[in-house]
């Protein structure tokens, strides 16, 4: 059996990005390991924030890994993510991870995955993990249609993916830039 399923999502928005994620770690199909999980988390001096999904230790080896690239590169965001991918493509990491993670620092806002991807989501928003469809369809009509700042729109959405996803839930932890 392996633990996953998360929801993590993503607004940038007047000049603040928020991250926010659920708490739930689920073993298998059907069972609730952990309610309270923490996906979110700041790191290079609180100056990044990032959140992962997927298979738990291919997270946490992205991370990981993700986190020495940034010391290796004096924290520059883009560059980190691009030499990260790079490993992956010319296979130097050996295997593909099961993973996916958001990032953020002041200036970017990035969706790096465990098969070598770095994407810079439209519009500011973005989703990952089980529920990040339903999260990512209500942060973009809470960016349209409302006033609300980031971080609002990131815990509203992980609120709304939490009604909705099984592998989702309303234990949101929310960092931001």
């Amino acid at each position: 059996m392996e633990f996953h399923g998360t929801t993590i999502c993503a607004v940038k928005k007047d000049g603040v990005t928020a991250i926010a994620g659920d708490g739930q770690v689920t073993l298998g199909e059907s069972v609730v390991f952990k309610n309270s999980a923490v996906k979110v988390r700041r790191i290079y001096g609180g100056k990044v924030i990032l959140g992962f999904a997927g298979s738990v230790t291919d997270a946490f080896s992205l991370s990981e890994r993700f986190e020495g690239m940034l010391n290796k590169f004096a924290g520059n965001l883009m560059r980190s993510a691009v030499e990260l991918a790079d490993l992956w493509r010319s296979d130097k990491i050996g295997r593909k991870l099961d993973a996916m993670m958001i990032t953020a620092d002041r200036d970017n806002l990035l969706i790096l995955s465990g098969t070598g991807e770095v994407i810079e989501p439209d519009e500011g928003v973005c989703a990952i993990g089980s529920g990040g469809n339903y999260a990512l369809a209500a942060a973009r009509a809470l960016v349209q249609n409302t006033s609300f700042g980031a971080e609002e729109i990131a815990r509203k959405a992980l609120k709304i993916a939490s009604e909705i996803c099984v592998y989702t839930n309303d234990h949101i932890i929310c960092e931001t830039v």
